[in-house]
């Protein structure tokens, strides 16, 4: 049976949005996504654990923004199709004045984004891809919506890995970086392998990279040594570039993800 789509989704084409959304337990995904789904959780039967863990430390991280740095602004690169726990959600409960800019690329995210941010004058969303930052920081929503001159929340939950190396990830991060003011600070959320140092989760990352790449034309397990470097000169609060689940866990936290536990990183970058 054919699905149907809005206009400007082609539902024969998978999406990276619509496979984690999958993973949540979504209900805006495609046959086709669910099969990349399906192949990934074959390859590391705790994926979803790792979409929930993801969306965890998005929570933990934004609260820290919020609330002990005191931001009131933030850009959420890549932002993925709305659930439950979303950045102006989490931030506007801390502070009602929060302002929040939401960025992605794909049509059905930016459809879903437009639609749960309707009568919320301090959140939007921007069509716009990470792979071009001059346009996302020139756009001229974003210029009206955040004051580059404060201190802000950047956000890049799951979303540079699907930056090939020939797209200049490093490059893309030094412009982001560059409009960020004293104060501000930076969550990346990167697949990782690593190496010999947990042989099994690096066999993980390579077969897994050999599915994505194959099924969505990209996906990148990094480094620890590379994922840092996109930090550049910020400064790593505590714990550090660490394991999902480890960032700032909580005695709540339930989170089983123990296969792919080592093949995601996070951590959260202080500029002075």
């Amino acid at each position: 049976m054919e699905e149907w789509a809005p206009l400007g989704v082609d539902p024969t084409e998978p999406s990276i949005a619509r496979v984690y959304d999958y993973f949540l337990g979504g209900k805006n995904n495609y046959e086709v996504d669910r099969k990349v789904a399906e192949e990934a959780l074959r390859i590391a039967p705790d994926a979803r654990e790792a979409g929930r863990a993801n969306r965890t430390f998005l929570r933990r991280a934004v609260q820290h923004m919020a609330a002990e740095a005191g931001i009131r602004q933030f850009l959420d690169l890549g932002s993925g199709l709305p659930t439950q726990g979303n950045v102006h959600e989490i931030a506007q409960a801390v502070s009602a004045d929060a302002r929040v800019v939401y960025v992605d690329n794909d049509p059905i995210v930016q459809a879903h984004g437009r639609a749960l941010l309707a009568g919320d004058d301090r959140a939007t969303f921007v069509p716009g891809d990470v792979r071009r930052p001059a346009e996302i920081l020139d756009d001229p929503e974003v210029r009206a919506r955040l004051d580059f001159g404060r201190p802000l929340g950047l956000l890049l939950v799951s979303v540079l890995h699907h930056v090939n190396d020939d797209e200049d990830p490093s490059g893309v991060m030094a412009r982001f970086r560059s409009v960020l003011a004293p104060g501000s600070r930076l969550a990346i959320v990167h697949f990782h392998d690593p190496g010999d140092e947990h042989p099994e989760a690096s066999r993980i990352a390579v077969e897994a990279e050999r599915s994505f790449n194959q099924s969505l034309g990209t996906g990148r397990w990094r480094t620890r040594a590379e994922i840092a470097s996109y930090f550049g000169d910020l400064e790593l609060i505590e714990p550090g570039l660490v394991p999902l689940a480890d960032w700032r866990s909580e005695p709540g936290d339930i989170i089983r993800q123990d296969l792919t536990r080592y093949n995601v990183l996070a951590g959260v970058g202080r500029k002075r």
